[in-house]
């Protein structure tokens, strides 16, 4: 399957410390990448290269073919990239409903800049519709301060896909999730990949949620891919077995 996101020999040095060292990953439409490793291995800081908040000292970013190395955040945005963090990044006065909406607004004023063109209509009909998808309709009306921290994920998620990007990067997306939250999490991830074709790529510690929801997993380790593959040939990887997965599985 043709990759829409690939990263070619990235390097990011920081002084003399080496964060991220000839990374060369990639991401398909249709699929969930998942991109694994040790605390510190470099995974956050290859996100920010390719979202644009870190320029790399060497290598280079496409997207669709196209070099995106240099673009601003905002720009790889409006090219249909979308994202979510570590740290929760919420506007957490407002309801959940709000979040989700100031997300379609922002997207719609891009569309209008771009095309001459003005808010697109039933805007409030979208949002009711992603409200529903991503399964927080019972909390809907709630401020974002008050629902727990698994549920806060998913606001986040909906937020992203009302931008309706191209590639999803999600960074750590289950943490705070409890056991049935994570397996519903991992069920959505996988029908916006196969029912809607984006390619969602997966910073995630949760072993279990990765092996069982991507189709392909990048491993770094010390800054370096030592491994790539289906789930079943990671876990069957004695150089992953050893740096990272060890007795998990």
């Amino acid at each position: 399957m043709t990759a829409i996101l690939e990263t070619e020999k990235v390097t990011v040095r920081f002084g003399g410390n080496v964060a991220v060292s000839d990374v060369s990953v990639t991401a398909s439409l249709g699929q969930i990448t998942g991109l694994i490793g040790p605390n510190g291995a470099g995974k956050t800081t290859l996100f920010n290269v390719i979202t644009g908040l870190q320029t790399p000292t060497s290598g280079q970013v496409r997207l669709d073919g196209r070099d995106i190395t240099k673009l601003k955040p905002h720009r790889r945005a409006r090219l249909g990239m979308a994202r979510t963090f570590q740290r929760l990044e919420l506007f957490t006065s407002l309801t959940v409903r709000e979040n989700i909406r100031v997300a379609g607004e922002i997207r719609n004023r891009w569309r209008g800049s771009l095309l001459g063109l003005g808010r697109d209509i039933g805007l409030g009909a979208e949002v009711d519709a992603m409200i529903e998808r991503i399964g927080l309709s019972a909390v809907a009306e709630e401020e974002v301060a008050s629902i727990p921290t698994g549920q806060a994920r998913v606001v986040e998620l909906g937020r992203a896909l009302m931008t309706r990007p191209q590639v999803l990067l999600l960074d750590e997306p289950a943490s705070g999730q409890d056991d049935s939250e994570s397996a519903a999490f991992g069920t959505l991830l996988g029908e916006l990949a196969s029912e809607e074709g984006i390619a969602v790529f997966l910073v995630e510690h949760d072993v279990a949620l990765v092996m069982d929801v991507c189709d392909h997993i990048h491993v770094l380790d010390f800054g370096e891919v030592i491994a790539g593959g289906t789930p079943a040939e990671i876990q069957e990887d004695q150089t992953v077995l050893d740096a990272y997965l060890g007795s998990d599985l």
